[in-house]
């Protein structure tokens, strides 16, 4: 896990972006060394503080990650030039500047670092997918994975619609990042997908199907609008 927060203040200050666009290499168009994660995380804004001055600890999940971008899902909402700092389970530490929003429940920050840094991250990244594959096995049909496109919609029963942003999923069901935390218990519907939520998470809540869906079709079935 990351390692805890210094007490210090980060230090943080504005970079030029970067010439070529890490939000491309970060979401649709990944780079070489992009990859579709799904991994523990905590990220600090410049320009949010506690009462103290002491700069403000934002859980989150690294939801996609290449060698000039990360895109982060999570409650914190920021606005793009403001420099940032986040800690990823099994990558570390790292610093830069929002280059995007991804509607109100994620954030595209463009990683500052040396070319030096840049190999040691790919290097870090590729272990990361090596994991991920080494940890995958088709005998579990209800393994979790993370969707090419992570927005969709929450559908409550009185019919209002609540963007979400999907950390995790499976044949059964699935890790949202939302606005909201409903109840308990609370029956919905994801995308076009009946659930209930199961339990709260530290950035939104997570939902059990009360149907087993079809491998081939859930992704497509849970982000449909």
């Amino acid at each position: 896990m990351p390692a805890e927060m210094p007490d210090q203040d980060l230090g943080l200050v504005a970079v030029e972006p970067q010439p070529r666009s890490a939000v491309a290499a970060a979401t649709d168009s990944p780079a070489e060394a992009s990859i579709v994660v799904s991994l523990p995380a905590r990220c600090w804004l410049a320009s949010k503080r506690d009462q103290n001055g002491a700069p403000r600890t934002f859980s989150c999940r690294a939801i996609n990650i290449s060698t000039d971008a990360v895109v982060l899902a999570g409650p914190a909402e920021s606005f793009v030039g403001e420099p940032a700092a986040a800690e990823i389970e099994h990558l570390g530490r790292l610093e830069g500047h929002i280059i995007g929003l991804l509607g109100k429940r994620a954030l595209v920050m463009g990683i500052t670092a040396s070319a030096s840094e840049r190999r040691k991250l790919a290097a870090r990244i590729q272990w990361v997918e090596r994991l991920k594959d080494d940890g995958a096995t088709d005998a579990r049909a209800d393994a979790r994975f993370v969707p090419r496109n992570c927005v969709s919609i929450v559908i409550l029963s009185d019919r209002s619609c609540i963007p979400c942003l999907i950390a995790d999923l499976s044949t059964t069901g699935a890790a949202l990042a939302a606005d909201i935390k409903p109840n308990i218990g609370t029956l919905l519907t994801l995308g076009r997908i009946s659930a209930r939520v199961a339990r709260h998470l530290d950035d939104g809540f997570a939902v059990a199907f009360l149907q087993k869906q079809d491998r081939q079709k859930v992704e497509a079935l849970a982000t449909r609008r």
